[in-house]
């Protein structure tokens, strides 16, 4: 290595500097307080900015990092930006990095949790997020599609897992962790068959991870009853979540809606519509809705102990498999079950467009902005803030004429 560095010198290839440990804090706070768009955008944000404008950070390693937040479960931006932060410093690199990339957007949703519950029963309040609610179906639809498309191409192996987990979605109401493990099993045996000893150990390890998704949900389910019980019901529930939940930052939708609305009755299907409206109106990775939810339920309290619980896990899976990760990044079994965890992962967000717009689009106008929404996505790269921002004018001014025509 040391050789190809000279020769690479000797021949005027630059070589990246490395970043400095405060120099990469303070750029990861920076995108976490500006860094719109998603993650697809963030993690094409870390590229530009670190790999080809500043030199940081190389091609290889950049790579590297994108590949381990694409295996492991989790939402993608904040998994990259961690892996980067190990990568260059260590675990006080991946920890600061962690806290920078995630705190703006979490001391937002904080404020706009304040501002939902004191001003939500006023009338501009429900107009904003009346319009707000159906732009969101739109934005998770377009998602949907173009995550499928780009991860299922022309596979029919994980097209039937991508329709099969969207029937099922539909079916149950509810995303089933299970079935995500299912499918990455399913393709890691028909993909990358490598003896019956190796095929028993997969499966075993699949039987135990699902024991262990099972287990978790009985837990929170039993985990108290009233208000002594819902604060450890949230650190448990959100962080089931973080470790379970592959693929985009969206993949967490249907999962959150099971658990918050129809296993605990924490928030009504309108409010959580509102939280992940909020996500999409606010910089960082769209996983903080969370916060949002735990605030609504149990305060500030409730608010950190969601995200503690929903990052806390993807820290410890960027962190602790990294090592391991330089030396199997190319291991055929587990390419091919992280290829069947993410068609699952689409497909269950293809049926939630389904489950969520039964309720967000149940009369005219909000049918009109929902369509108007897939259009413009479809059509022009407009971003999401901006769409959710038009929407939320719109229910503005639709609000009043639809509150005074109603029985």
């Amino acid at each position: 290595m040391a050789q190809e560095a000279s020769l690479d010198a000797r021949a005027g290839v630059e070589q990246p500097a490395g970043a400095g440990f405060w120099p990469l804090v303070l750029y990861f706070l920076k995108l976490g307080a500006l860094g719109f768009g998603g993650p697809v955008a963030l993690a094409g944000f870390m590229h530009r900015d670190l790999v080809e404008a500043r030199r940081w950070i190389d091609e290889d390693e950049y790579k590297l990092g994108l590949a381990l937040a694409q295996i492991m479960p989790g939402p993608l931006a904040a998994q990259l930006a961690i892996a980067l932060g190990y990568f260059q410093h260590g675990v006080l690199g991946a920890t600061a990095v962690g806290l920078a990339f995630v705190l703006p957007s979490f001391l937002m949703v904080v404020a706009l949790s304040l501002a939902y519950l004191a001003y939500g029963g006023l009338w501009w309040m429900q107009g904003l997020f009346y319009g707000i609610g159906a732009a969101v179906i739109a934005i998770i639809a377009i998602a949907a599609y173009r995550l499928a498309r780009s991860t299922n191409r022309g596979d029919p192996l994980l097209w039937g897992i991508f329709t099969l987990l969207a029937v099922v979605t539909v079916w149950a109401q509810a995303e089933l962790a299970e079935f995500f493990i299912l499918a990455g099993l399913v393709v890691l045996l028909a993909r990358a068959w490598a003896g019956w000893r190796r095929a028993l150990f997969a499966s075993g390890g699949a039987a135990a991870v699902g024991l262990a998704v099972w287990a978790m949900e009985r837990w929170s389910r039993d985990l108290g009853h009233g208000e002594a019980g819902v604060l450890p019901q949230i650190l448990v529930f959100f962080t089931k979540a973080g470790a379970f939940v592959f693929g985009s930052g969206l993949a967490i939708v249907p999962f959150l809606h099971q658990g918050v609305v129809q296993q605990f009755g924490w928030l009504t299907e309108q409010q959580f519509l509102d939280a992940v409206a909020v996500a999409m109106i606010t910089p960082g990775p769209v996983v903080i809705t969370v916060a949002f939810i735990g605030y609504l339920v149990a305060s500030f309290t409730g608010a950190c102990l969601a995200a503690v619980g929903i990052f806390l896990p993807v820290y410890v899976l960027t962190v602790v498999p990294a090592p391991w990760f330089k030396r199997n990044r190319d291991n055929p079994q587990l390419k091919a079950f992280v290829h069947g965890t993410t068609a699952a992962a689409t497909g269950a967000i293809g049926g939630s467009v389904v489950v969520l717009a039964q309720r967000a689009v149940y009369d005219a106008p909000t049918a009109a902005i929902a369509l108007a929404g897939l259009a413009v996505l479809w059509r022009f790269k407009v971003p999401e803030p901006v769409l959710v921002l038009a929407a939320a004018g719109l229910g503005l001014l639709l609000w009043p004429l639809v509150r005074a025509g109603a029985p």
